[in-house]
């Protein structure tokens, strides 16, 4: 049997057999618009700079007052009372949630009245309300200790019921739904090996449930972050109140609240990529590969192509 010739031009020689097909000359399609809008980007950011250069602003008073102490303290002020106050509402929220979660209706009830309450209401709202209850208040008398309101409310301790009570109510739904998202079948095996009901939730759903609860969790802290500025209505002196007690002085107002943006940027962005090593963490169970951290895009960007492709000549 007689191998059949593929069809060739008109004038021309078929290929000898085993010669290596000729490599397809791939052409890319050209994104026009990629480009406008890259352009109109970069035309609106050159606008944006050129505005500001213009303006009455001092910006030789910026990198000055970067590390000024009183800055630094207030910058120390806001990572203490949001990292407490995170804290305050992760306790309340894993408590909350369970209580939501349980049968009894006197217990749910209450946690749902709970995060109705805080969750419905400003927190704002919230650490006037703390900072001002020596007007409801005057003397704290709970029997064993006795004391004027004024005198145990600080702003501090304001400011760290306001945000982590407030913190909690959105962490218990976090909590909750993290719960839900393990399959009932696995409490249900816990149960027949005779785990109590508190023992598989701590062995069992809270860790299996840390892939849902993580990602959000960060997404929260780092909307602490920037909520901690409202902690000025009640006199705590955190990154914006020291910020605000230097423009009052210097007259640098719109110097002095670029300075606290910077250092918001730099919280927001060292957090930032301490949930992506934590997510990455607990990732481990569900994905197949990892993501690739920024050190290994980078080096993945910084790699040479290579001289030769395969099957074809130098």
């Amino acid at each position: 049997m007689t191998d059949k010739l593929a069809k060739v031009p008109a004038g021309a020689s078929p290929a000898p057999a085993g010669t290596p097909p000729e490599a397809i000359k791939a052409i890319p399609v050209r994104h026009f618009g990629r480009w406008v809008a890259a352009i109109v980007v970069i035309a609106l950011l050159a606008l944006l700079g050129y505005a500001f250069s213009q303006g009455n602003v001092r910006w030789a008073t910026v990198p000055e007052k970067l590390f000024d102490p009183s800055i630094l303290t207030g910058l120390w002020n806001t990572i203490q009372i949001s990292v407490a106050s995170m804290a305050l509402g992760l306790v309340l929220g894993i408590l909350f949630a369970v209580m939501r979660l349980s049968k009894n209706p006197v217990t749910s009830t209450i946690a749902w009245l709970y995060i109705w309450v805080f969750r419905g209401t400003p927190v704002y709202v919230q650490l006037l309300i703390w900072f001002n209850l020596a007007l409801i208040f005057p003397i704290l008398n709970i029997g064993f200790y006795k004391d004027e309101m004024t005198d145990v409310m600080t702003p501090f301790l304001a400011a760290l019921l306001g945000l982590g009570l407030n913190e909690g109510a959105y962490m218990a739904e976090i909590v909750r739904a993290g719960i839900q998202s393990v399959d009932e079948g696995q409490t249900e095996a816990a149960h027949a090996l005779g785990m109590s009901q508190s023992r598989t939730m701590r062995r069992i759903v809270l860790p299996q449930s840390m892939r849902v609860i993580i990602p959000p969790t960060g997404n929260e802290f780092i909307n602490m972050l920037k909520t901690s500025s409202l902690v000025v209505a009640v006199q705590y002196p955190d990154l914006l109140r020291a910020a605000q007690d230097i423009a009052s002085v210097s007259f640098a107002v719109m110097e002095m609240f670029f300075v606290a943006s910077i250092w918001y940027l730099i919280l927001t962005t060292v957090f930032s990529i301490g949930q992506f090593y934590l997510e990455r963490h607990y990732a481990k169970g569900s994905l197949r590969s990892l993501p690739p951290t920024p050190w290994q895009k980078i080096k993945a960007n910084l790699r040479f192509a290579p001289s030769k492709r395969s099957g074809g000549t130098a």
